[in-house]
């Protein structure tokens, strides 16, 4: 089962208060110990973090603002040429810093005057029902830590510049931040972890990896592509299929790999009308349906 911060490596909290993320042998950084007590004290500024007050500022260093600039600068070109204009009219209006890594409380405070969100600092996992049911608030669990800086265009699970470059982008932009409310509104609304997970599972084909025909060509609006480096140069030429609620709600994937089955949707209000509309008015017993219809 999807859920968004299932990447996370776990995060516990020791007798003394301090916050230890434990990372797997394979991750980039598990021998740097410079960087593990880093995402230590990073980890440690969400789980001290309450809702409604500012979120803490992570101090970055110097060497994490260049892995910043370097992928930023990078994936803004590939943008331009993959990009659907709603995502690329939402990152114009947002206006993220390209030099250095903003914090979340910056980007909250560039994103709520355009479409009311607001970011909420995750330290480790967040329970799907509650990843999902805050979008219907106008609220975006992230996380503070960046990748390792020896593998600048890879990341084992998504770091801030997932989150942020991948994410506010899309939620800059007023119709795919309604879609983001739609999919909490369904997350609150379902009863079984069967329907959530369904849920999760439209989500994860579209606005993680969705894309669309525009322009007479396949276009990327799916923050998972669009925050990824050679993700990006490759959907293209993935098995492309028709927007389809019972395929995207039963289709299994993996995580660790890039993603070969991708939805296409016609255009964004193709998007709104299936998309939106099984949101806004999906229950238990429609979902079933769906689900029933895939078999």
């Amino acid at each position: 089962m999807f859920e968004e911060a299932q990447y996370f490596a776990p995060v516990s909290a020791q007798e003394d208060g301090s916050v230890v993320v434990e990372l797997a042998a394979s991750h980039p950084g598990f021998a740097d110990e410079v960087y593990r007590a880093r995402r230590n004290a990073i980890a440690g500024l969400a789980v001290n973090h309450r809702r409604g007050t500012p979120i803490p500022a992570a101090e970055y260093t110097a060497r994490e603002h260049e892995v910043w600039a370097l992928v930023a600068r990078e994936l803004a070109v590939k943008h331009a040429k993959y990009a659907t204009a709603e995502y690329l009219d939402g990152a114009a209006r947002l206006g993220l810093p390209k030099e250095r890594i903003p914090q979340l409380e910056e980007v909250s405070g560039l994103l709520e005057p355009l479409t009311g969100f607001r970011y909420l600092p995750a330290a480790g996992l967040v329970p799907l029902r509650d990843f999902y049911g805050v979008l219907a608030d106008g609220f975006f669990h992230s996380t503070q830590y960046i990748r390792h800086h020896s593998v600048p265009f890879y990341t084992p699970e998504p770091d801030v510049i997932h989150e942020v470059i991948g994410h506010a982008n899309a939620l800059a932009a007023p119709r795919y931040a309604a879609l983001y409310r739609l999919a909490g509104q369904a997350a609150r609304r379902v009863e079984s972890e069967e329907a959530l997970e369904f849920v999760s599972k439209v989500f994860w084909f579209t606005l993680e990896f969705g894309v669309m025909a525009e322009g007479g060509e396949l276009r990327a609006y799916g923050a998972g592509i669009l925050s990824s480096y050679g993700e990006i140069e490759e959907f293209r030429g993935m098995d492309i299929r028709p927007l389809d609620l019972s395929a995207m709600g039963t289709t299994h994937y993996d995580i660790t790999k890039y993603q070969d089955v991708l939805f296409r949707a016609d255009s964004l209000q193709h998007l709104e009308d299936v998309v939106g509309d099984f949101w806004a008015t999906c229950d238990d017993e429609s979902i079933a349906k769906l689900a029933a219809a895939a078999v």
